[in-house]
């Protein structure tokens, strides 16, 4: 976090989610699902020079092994391509550092596609975290520089109890279900994703 740029991190647990999703066949792409480790930067490219990689190739050795005893691990580079803020964003006191609970999605679309989900996201999906009732801090669609998937859609909520409130209001929502068969039938998810997670670090004050 010392580095020039950086200016938020956030370590994550998944939370069990029971819900349909097409996911990636592809047994080249990494499966790990239980943990996240998020940073956020002024910009993309900060995490260019140097990469991860090499990032990780300067550690001090104690730090390299706990990284090595990782399974599955799967990274991303992305960068903020639309941001909505929630009901809660006005009382929210982490600024753009990220919410005690978090839904990610990382997933492909066919390039065909594409446009359609773009004006999903940019004209329902998106406007619908401004509207709807429950603990919504914001949404941020992302997309990607590194990494299997080249898109990513980042939900961002007081808690996990309001997160689940908000989705039962979400998926009810008459302008919201003409296009939940199209999410099924063309994104194509990361194992795992969308992810539910708490933060555990920093830690959540009750």
């Amino acid at each position: 976090m010392k580095r020039p740029g950086y200016l938020w991190a956030a370590h994550y647990a998944a939370v069990e989610k029971k819900d349909v999703r097409i996911h990636t066949d592809d047994s080249s792409v990494p499966a790990g699902t239980r943990y996240l480790l998020l940073f956020g930067a002024e910009e993309a490219d900060m995490f260019g020079d140097p990469v991860p990689s090499a990032l990780h190739a300067e550690l001090p050795a104690e730090s390299r092994r706990m990284l090595a005893m990782r399974i599955g691990e799967r990274v991303n580079i992305m960068t903020e391509a639309g941001r909505v803020e929630g009901p809660e964003a006005r009382d929210y006191e982490g600024g753009m550092a990220l919410a005690p609970c978090i839904q990610l999605g990382s997933y492909n679309c066919p390039w065909q596609h594409e446009e359609e989900m773009l004006a999903w996201y940019a004209q329902v999906r998106m406007p619908a975290m401004a509207t709807t009732p429950g603990g919504g801090i914001r949404i941020r669609k992302l997309a990607s520089v590194v990494g299997w998937a080249k898109h990513g859609i980042l939900y961002e909520f007081v808690s996990l109890e309001a997160r689940n409130q908000y989705f039962i209001a979400h998926q009810d929502r008459p302008d919201m279900k003409p296009w939940l068969d199209w999410v099924g039938k063309w994104l194509i998810h990361a194992p795992g994703s969308s992810s539910l997670a708490r933060r555990i670090w920093p830690a959540v004050s009750n």
